[in-house]
């Protein structure tokens, strides 16, 4: 998967998905000057991480979120309002006349970002380690089908399956906004490495898992990613975020 640098002017299509990467372990100095970007709800979030570097890091998060999405609306970053939905996915508001749709998703120091018009998306990112228990957590979190596929792969196999069935279950998630009011063992994703993506089925509707598509990310070493979005969309650009005069994009941690 190709990070690009994105065109000047930048054109989303109805049928089209913008997938972004950067890195948040941005210069002290401009992460300062991007806390000037953010809403004085967003700052008071940011001043509530007490470790500086998970501070710095959600600053940077939710200022390329607004660099992002002022680039296809063509406004400041800092003029963005978002409201957010019963359980915390955010909107823009007003945003009917662009109907742009976005989810962002960070970890370790890397953050994915999907954009899209008219039309549900999800993203997950997670740095894929070894010191979790990642038997017993499925057993606890996976469906039947999704643990039987996991035992069934040879044991060097199992942690990055798991990270790539967690993935898309969040993406999933994340797309429908409803956080987990929906049980995570009450749909099946595809598990195995090497497994295209996609969700299998359902729980109580048989139709629904044809509403969706499920990308997985090649984000950079060591991490897995998921995308969910609504629909069969016809293209997915991939951009790699800088900072404005800034030069060549910053490599994200694992690259």
């Amino acid at each position: 998967m190709s990070w690009l640098q994105p065109p000047i002017p930048l054109r989303l299509g109805a049928d089209e998905v913008h997938l972004w990467r950067a890195s948040l372990d941005l210069p002290a100095a401009a992460v300062e000057g991007m806390a000037g970007m953010l809403s004085p709800d967003e700052q008071e979030r940011a001043a509530r991480f007490r470790v500086p570097q998970v501070r710095a890091r959600f600053t940077a998060a939710r200022a390329i979120l607004r660099d992002i999405l002022s680039r296809y609306l063509h406004c400041e970053p800092s003029a963005l309002v978002f409201g957010y939905r019963k359980h915390g996915k955010p909107f823009l508001v007003p945003g009917a006349e662009a109907d742009i749709r976005f989810n962002l998703s960070h970890s370790h120091g890397l953050a994915l970002y999907g954009i899209c018009r008219g039309r549900e998306v999800g993203i997950d990112l997670e740095r894929i380690r070894q010191d979790r228990e990642h038997d017993r957590l499925a057993r606890r979190f996976f469906s039947p089908q999704e643990v039987a596929a996991l035992q069934g792969l040879p044991p060097d196999e199992r942690v990055e399956a798991f990270f790539h069935c967690w993935t898309r279950k969040e993406a999933y998630l994340k797309a429908r906004g409803e956080g987990l009011a929906i049980p995570l063992a009450s749909f099946d994703v595809s598990v195995a490495p090497g497994e295209a993506a996609a969700l299998l089925s359902v729980a109580g509707d048989s139709r629904e898992a044809e509403r969706w598509s499920l990308l997985a990310i090649q984000a950079g070493p060591g991490y897995a990613a998921a995308l969910a979005v609504e629909g069969r969309p016809g293209g997915l650009q991939t951009w790699a975020w800088q900072r404005a005069g800034s030069g060549p994009p910053l490599e994200p941690p694992g690259s």
